[in-house]
């Protein structure tokens, strides 16, 4: 017996809307939550049309000319956008009959594919019991027939699996939404060596239905650490001469969703341990890489500099009451945030739907000890994260140690 996804009837409605063109060919992808009895899809996504392709001409014509790396591009992506206990749960294509022969070779590379570039950069580990299964779904842009398959993530040469794909009106509608808010205080040393590095020579490539009526109930959540292991405990780690650090501080506000189909407390709690690891660690990258592109050759000196890290921000998407998220600098307007949710999400979000969440939180990278008067500190506003960087340490291996140990400070998330 196959498994059992249940669709937001939204989707069925988009993904028909694409067999108005019978001889195109559509990738994307699917979003939702897995549970061990039955899997959710609440929101299919088109892969964005590349820069050169124009409006008359977004779809693919044929399978050999699908990029599978601009899909999974788009993929790691929108994964950044997706809040705790959302997932990519797999992919699609609308095809044209006579590409029907092989279209099942194309979606099983894809959704490899695509599992694999997310995993890449994903800082906690599925549990054993979680489900590993992502769903491969054809339809026919003729007959409007689907054809939905599953494939085992964690067996390479898995076969393809029949599973039952059953559209459902509200799906999410009755979600538990679960917020809170999080200090984070955490410190990484940095050795000696890496502090000196240049920064270009670390450069790492890389609406429902109806009226419904909605209630809002609070819960408190305690985020519990594992306890310390024992003194008689031998320590396996080395000492290294430290120069710099990193330091993580603040008020972090993270948010996650879960299905309301007898839910368990456990489930909720790793939803947002989860969700707190992905929002640290996916500001400091996105700081990092705009650090990177917009960095000046000419400065070179070890001046300290203030860096804002980008803001969260959430918007409804239709057909669904779940938010997904985005990150704004201070320099950014709405309207570019409008326009970043329609090219990821392919669809029209209004200014008024996007809430962007006050945080403060600060992350200070220190330069080499030296004669520096460190008395001075900078007074943080409530609505600003900032950066303390030196222009000078290297800023990819920076964040590397700093992602590694935001993943080591938090190990136990994945529990």
């Amino acid at each position: 017996m196959g498994r059992s996804y249940f669709v937001e009837e939204a989707v069925g409605q988009y993904l028909s809307d694409f067999s108005t063109k019978p001889k195109a060919c559509v990738t994307g992808l699917l979003i939702g939550q897995c549970s061990p009895q039955r899997d959710y899809v609440i929101l299919a996504i088109r892969t964005p049309p590349r820069g050169e392709q124009n409006e008359s001409n977004k779809n693919y014509p044929k399978l050999a000319d699908i990029d599978e790396e601009w899909v999974t591009g788009h993929a790691s992506q929108l994964s950044r956008m997706l809040p705790g206990g959302l997932l990519v749960l797999g992919v699609f294509i609308v095809a044209a009959p006579e590409l029907a022969k092989d279209i099942q070779n194309a979606l099983r590379k894809l959704v490899f594919s695509v599992e694999k570039s997310i995993g890449k950069k994903r800082l906690w580990n599925f549990a054993e019991e979680e489900v590993s299964d992502r769903v491969a779904l054809h339809l026919c842009s003729a007959t409007k027939k689907i054809l939905c398959r599953t494939y085992d993530m964690q067996d390479p040469k898995s076969s393809a699996k029949p599973a039952d794909w059953k559209y459902q009106s509200g799906l999410s509608a009755f979600w538990l939404s679960l917020e809170c808010t999080i200090n984070v205080n955490i410190h990484i040393p940095l050795s000696a060596t890496s502090v000196n590095y240049e920064l270009e020579k670390n450069t790492r490539k890389k609406s429902s239905r109806g009226n419904i009526q909605h209630s809002i109930q609070p819960f408190d959540v305690k985020v519990l650490t594992q306890l310390s292991q024992s003194s008689g405990h031998r320590s396996t780690a080395t000492v290294q001469v430290c120069s710099g650090s990193i330091n993580l501080k603040g008020a972090m506000k993270c948010r996650a969703y879960i299905h309301n189909n007898k839910p368990k407390v456990k489930d909720a709690i790793q939803a947002l341990k989860r969700d707190i690891i992905n929002t640290l660690s996916d500001r400091c990258e996105i700081l990092f890489e705009d650090l990177l592109i917009n960095e000046a050759p000419e400065k070179k000196n070890s001046e300290r500099e203030y860096h804002a890290l980008p803001h969260r921000a959430f918007a409804s998407i239709a057909g669904s009451n779940v938010m997904l998220c985005d990150y704004k600098f201070g320099d950014e307007t709405a309207g570019e945030i409008q326009e970043r949710f329609f090219e990821m999400l392919d669809q029209v979000v209004h200014g008024e739907a996007i809430h962007i969440a006050e945080e403060i939180n600060i992350v200070d990278i220190n330069p080499p000890v030296d004669n520096t008067d460190d008395t001075q500190q900078m007074q943080l506003t409530k609505a600003t994260l900032l950066l303390k960087f030196q222009q000078n340490i290297g800023v990819v291996i920076a964040a590397a140690v700093a992602i590694f140990a935001v993943a080591f400070s938090f190990n136990y998330f994945s529990d």
